[in-house]
Formats: structure tokens, C-alpha cells, sequence
């Protein structure tokens, strides 16, 4: 098995300094302008952030950093076309891509080297094609498996390729900073300082039990895996649990109409997701990232497995004013489904009680033109949804 990781780099950032050749050079900050109390920057360009600013940054902070900095407020209908042109292009190099954000995917090349090429020469040929194609450039990390993957993309940012040859997945993990360790967030940051961790190394040294004594069962069992360079659940989906999908905004949303649309986005690309490897679910769950970085979850057990795109958003959509906030800005929205079990013969009847048949072929449908077609990015529209 070979995976590619590939990230746009500085993707919203890149789109603009494309789209504005005035922008070029100059540093952009896409979020938010200085004006808007609440907003915090989404994107920064290379320029940008040489200054300091960052991703998840108070905009008041960036403008204090960056006063002569370009600031934009984003374009995410620009930033989706651009996504799906990439994505296409992706499409030509490998059987299997599976998009995990707006400026993230993962290609499968198992089996690809008579068509393209040894990994290596594979990558370089996806990123001539990204650039001569769209403008963009996008880094890519190299594996055995996709968490491996995921972290060595970002290695070499931007415009780089880092390559881990097979066997080398273990020492790479080892001689890492656990600062780079992809899934350890900012209170297990804090637990390594206060255990003396600096290296996937110090982490390998413990056992599995010492590890889950101080992190939990569950991470416990994450880092003595990631340390050794195996393979992360929550990159292998197919013998995974859940699948989920998520969308950042450039600024915190108020408006319960874009939310719910940008939610809407996101039951499509689950549901196309779920039909295209054959899987159903009757566990749905949403998250809500607030303006102050808070985060609620919620889920919900379904007497049925879900069977259309529009049950599954209305059912979400429910679950989101349920847990919803109203009058707190809105950062970031994502859902998932859990507890993925494969289609099989005895549940297509109790799949179709409700009488969606038809509308889940016609899904098929839409699933079938866009991998003939990538770049055709067919969809539903929600309009269509309210005519129902």
C-alpha cells in the first residue's frame, strides 16, 4: 500500500493571490478585516506569516502583526471551485481519492507505477498538473499509511515532497517532535511538558498501559501506535467506525440559513461518501465550533439507518437547533455518522420502508456522473430540498 497526502498550501490565501495578481507577494489574511471584532484568521499567506500571523489568530492580533497586511473577508463559493478542479485533477492519478477538507486529500497509488511511475515521480507529475492546471501549488507526504502520510506532508510546506520509504514509518515517528504528532492538540501538548516529552521517542519508551494511564484508554492506544508508525483509525475508514466531514469558515457565521446550507454541503459529501463504499449508519452526530473556539457535540441514535441525503440532513439540521447557541458566531460546523456497518440484503428492505427509493437511485446517479466526470462536481441544490 502507497498514499499520497496532499495540501493546497496557504489554499484560501493562494486562491486570492491567483484570482488578484496585485495581491502577489504582499501578505493576505483571510478571515476577516480589522474591523470585525469577532473574526479570526482563517487562511495566511507564506508572506503573512512571516510577520507572526497564523491560522486561529484574533484578527485584532494579525492587524497588531500586520498592519499593511491585505485583509479579506473569503469567497468560499470561489474557494469550492478551485477545490474541485484539484480534486479532478487528483482523480487522473489515482482510482481511490478521498478528500478530507476543502484543501486535503488522500490518493491511494497502490498499483499505479505502471501508469505513472514510481511514487516519487508519481508526485512530482501530480504536482506539475496541480500548477500548470489551476495556479495552485500543494505539498505531499508520502506513505505506507495515511497518518504517516498526513504528517509528512507538511515536512517540507510549501510546494515540497516528503517521502517515507516502507520500513522507515517507525524511526520517522521516533525522531519526531511531539509537537508535530498529527491528533495530540493543545492540552496533550501541555501533558508533555509536564511529563518531559520531546520526541516520538520518549513517548515509545513507555508501555501501552503507562501511556493510557496518563492519556486514557483510548489515546493511550493512539500514541503507542503513531509513534510506531502505524496506521491511525481515523485515516482508514474502511476498517474504521465513522466517517465525518467538516467546514471552517473565513468568518464566524450568524446567519442559521448559511449555516444550515454549509450543512447541507456537508451531508452531500457524506452521503456520496457512505453510497460510494457501500456502507449505512443510524448514528448521526454535528459539532459546533464557536466564535471563542468552544466546541459542542451532540449525537443521535436512529430507529433505521439513514437512506437519502435529505433525511440525513434533516435529521441533522434537527440535532443542530437542538444544540445550537442562537446569537453565537459559528467558526466551524462538521458531522459525521458512526458505527459504519456494510449494505447487505437483509436491511435494503427496512433501508427503503420510508419510500425513498427513488430518491436514494437517483443519488447513485449523481455519484456515478461525477466519478465519470470529476469535473462536472454535480450536486443537489438546497432549494430543492425546500420544494420537498
Amino acid at each position: 500500500m502507497y498514499y499520497i497526502h496532499a495540501d493546497l498550501d496557504a489554499f484560501y490565501a493562494s486562491v486570492e493571490q491567483l484570482d488578484h495578481p496585485e495581491y502577489r507577494g504582499k501578505p493576505v489574511i483571510v478571515g476577516g478585516l480589522p474591523g470585525d471584532r469577532r473574526s479570526v484568521v482563517s487562511t495566511a499567506s507564506y508572506e503573512a506569516r512571516k510577520y507572526g500571523v497564523h491560522s486561529a489568530m484574533p484578527i485584532a492580533r494579525a492587524w497588531e502583526l500586520c498592519p499593511k497586511g491585505i485583509y479579506l473577508r473569503g469567497n468560499m463559493k470561489r474557494y469550492r471551485e478551485k477545490s474541485a478542479e484539484v480534486m479532478a485533477i487528483f482523480s487522473d492519478f489515482s482510482p481511490e481519492v478521498r478528500q478530507i477538507s476543502i484543501d486535503e486529500a488522500f490518493l491511494d497509488i497502490t498499483g499505479t507505477a505502471g501508469l505513472f511511475g514510481p511514487p516519487g515521480e508519481t508526485a512530482k507529475k501530480i504536482k506539475e498538473a496541480v500548477r500548470g492546471r489551476t495556479g495552485l501549488t500543494v505539498s505531499l507526504g508520502l506513505a505506507s499509511n495515511k497518518y504517516v502520510a498526513k504528517i509528512a506532508s507538511g515536512m517540507s510546506k510549501p510546494d515540497g515532497t516528503f517521502m517515507i520509504a516502507p520500513g522507515e514509518e517507525e524511526p520517522f515517528m521516533r525522531s519526531l517532535p511531539v509537537s508535530k504528532i498529527w491528533g495530540a492538540g493543545k492540552k496533550t501538548q501541555e501533558q508533555f511538558k509536564q511529563y518531559g516529552f520531546k520526541t516520538g521517542e520518549d513517548i515509545y519508551r513507555l508501555p501501552q498501559e503507562s501511556l493510557s494511564s496518563i492519556f486514557g484508554k483510548a489515546f493511550g492506544l493512539f500514541l503507542y501506535r503513531a509513534v510506531r508508525g502505524e496506521a491511525a483509525q481515523s485515516f482508514d475508514e474502511r476498517r474504521g467506525h465513522s466517517m465525518s466531514a467538516e467546514q471552517t469558515f473565513p468568518y464566524d457565521l450568524y446567519d442559521e440559513f448559511a449555516i444550515e446550507t454549509a450543512l447541507f454541503d456537508i451531508c452531500q459529501t457524506l452521503m456520496f461518501r457512505l453510497l460510494d463504499c457501500n456502507w449505512q449508519s443510524r448514528t448521526i452526530f454535528i459539532k459546533i465550533r464557536y466564535d471563542d473556539f468552544s466546541t459542542q457535540s451532540a449525537q443521535e441514535s436512529l430507529p433505521r439507518p439513514v437512506s437519502t441525503m435529505n433525511e440525513l440532513f434533516e435529521r441533522l439540521a434537527a440535532l443542530f437547533r437542538k444544540k445550537y447557541q442562537p446569537g453565537r458566531g459559528i467558526r466551524l460546523i462538521g458531522a459525521g455518522l458512526m458505527n459504519l456497518e456494510t449494505e447487505n440484503s437483509g436491511r435494503q428492505a427496512e433501508l427503503f420502508d420510508s419510500g425513498n427509493e427513488k430518491e436514494r437511485n437517483l443519488e447513485k446517479y449523481i455519484l456515478e456522473i461525477n466519478k465519470k466526470f470529476p469535473g462536472a462536481a454535480l450536486k443537489k441544490g438546497r432549494s430543492w430540498l425546500a420544494d420537498k
